[in-house]
C-alpha cells in the first residue's frame, strides 16, 4: 500500500457537505498533496459550495472520479452503507467520521469488510491530533513531570442551555438518545488511550440537565490503569470556561505527575508548574487557533497521507478504534448499573 513518490497527489472524494464537512473540504483543498475532486450530498446546493465537482449520487461520484481517498462525513447510520460502497471502488484508503457507524455491530462489520479488501479504514477521530495533546504526549514521554498520577479534563463548551440549544449549528444533537458520551466524550476515550494507554476499569455517572434534549448532557467517567493512574472526564455542556473561543479546546485539562503539573487552558496553551512552586511557565503555544481544534483535521488528513507514502503508521485504524466503541458502551452500562466495570 506504500507510495513513496514525492510527486504523488492523491485524489479525494468526500461524502457529505453538512456543517462539519466544510472543515474537511477546506483542509483537503489546502493540502498540496491532495486534490479534492468531488463532493456528494443529498442537497446539491450544499455540494456545490465545496468548490469540487458536486454529486447527489455517491455511487456515480465514486465510479466517475475513481478517488484515491474516500472521506465519509455523514450521520452515523449511513456509515456502514457508505463504507461498503467506497470499498467496492478500491481506493487506497477510506476515512470515516465518528461516531463510527453508530453502533458496535455495524462498526465491526465495516471493519471486517475493509480488512477483507486489504484497504485501510481510518476513523476520523481528530482530538488526539490537536497540537496541545501532541505536545502533552511528548512531555509524558520526556518525563517532564515525572510519573503520571492523574489526568482530568473538564468539558465546558457552554452551548447546551435553553430550548434552542444546538439548533443553530447541529440541531440533530437534540434528538440523540445518547449524547454527551456518544457524540463528545468519545473524543476523550480515545485521547486518554493515546496519552496513557489502555484502562483496566471504568466508572461512570451520567445525567440529563436540559429537558429540551433527549440524551445526557452532563456526567463523569473515570478510567483506572494498572499502575494506579486515573483519567477523569468531567463533562457539562451547559457550563462554559474562560476562553474567547469555547470550541477551540472545549474546556481545560490538568496533567499531574510526581514532579509537577501541566495545564491546558482554553487558548490552547500549556503551562508547567513544578512541584513546590507557585508560579507556572508557558511551555507550548499552538501555531493556529483560527481553525477547528488547532487545525487537527488537517493534521489527521496529513497523517493518512504520510502513512500512504510509507512515512509512518496509520493512526485510528478501525480495527483499533473498535476498542473505543467498546469502552463507550461500558461507560453507559456503568452509569446504568451504578458500579465500576472491568475494561
Amino acid at each position: 500500500m506504500s507510495d513513496t513518490s514525492e510527486m504523488t497527489r492523491y485524489k479525494v472524494a468526500v461524502v457529505g457537505a453538512g456543517y462539519f464537512a466544510q472543515f474537511h473540504h477546506e483542509a483537503w483543498r489546502r493540502n498540496p498533496k491532495t486534490e479534492l475532486v468531488a463532493v456528494a450530498d443529498q442537497d446539491m446546493s450544499r455540494a456545490n459550495q465545496s468548490g469540487a465537482a458536486p454529486y447527489t449520487d455517491v455511487e456515480k461520484m465514486l465510479r466517475e472520479t475513481a478517488p484515491d481517498i474516500v472521506d465519509i462525513v455523514t450521520p452515523p447510520d449511513a456509515h456502514l452503507e457508505m463504507v461498503e460502497m467506497a470499498l467496492r471502488h478500491a481506493p487506497k484508503a477510506v476515512i470515516c467520521q465518528k461516531p463510527f457507524c453508530g453502533d458496535l455491530a455495524a462498526a465491526r462489520r465495516a471493519t471486517a469488510l475493509a480488512s477483507a479488501k486489504g484497504i485501510p479504514l481510518i476513523v476520523h477521530e481528530n482530538f488526539r491530533f490537536q497540537p496541545w495533546y501532541r505536545a502533552m504526549k511528548d512531555a509524558i514521554e520526556d518525563r517532564l513531570i515525572g510519573d503520571i498520577l492523574q489526568i482530568s479534563f473538564r468539558l465546558r463548551p457552554g452551548d447546551g442551555q435553553g430550548e434552542r440549544a444546538y439548533l443553530d449549528r447541529q440541531p440533530y444533537f437534540q434528538e440523540m438518545n445518547k449524547f454527551l458520551i456518544h457524540e463528545t466524550g468519545v473524543h476523550w476515550i480515545d485521547t486518554f488511550r493515546y496519552l496513557l494507554g489502555e484502562p483496566v476499569a471504568v466508572y461512570a455517572d451520567l445525567r440529563q440537565l436540559n429537558p429540551a434534549i433527549k440524551g445526557e448532557d452532563a456526567g463523569f467517567f473515570l478510567f483506572e490503569y494498572t499502575n494506579g493512574t486515573r483519567a477523569l472526564f468531567d463533562g457539562n455542556r451547559l457550563i462554559d470556561h474562560p476562553a474567547d473561543n469555547h470550541r477551540l479546546t472545549m474546556g481545560e485539562c490538568s496533567l499531574e505527575g510526581t514532579t509537577g503539573e501541566i495545564r491546558l487552558l482554553g487558548d490552547g496553551t500549556l503551562h508547567l508548574r513544578r512541584k513546590g512552586e507557585i508560579a507556572s511557565e508557558l511551555i507550548f503555544t499552538p501555531e493556529r487557533t483560527d481553525r477547528f481544534g488547532g487545525d487537527c483535521i488537517y493534521a489527521l488528513q496529513e497523517s493518512v497521507i504520510a502513512a500512504l507514502r510509507g512515512d509512518g503508521p496509520f493512526e485510528n485504524l478501525a480495527s483499533d478504534y473498535l476498542r473505543v466503541i467498546e469502552m463507550e458502551e461500558l461507560i453507559y452500562k456503568s452509569a446504568a448499573d451504578g458500579r465500576k466495570l472491568s475494561c
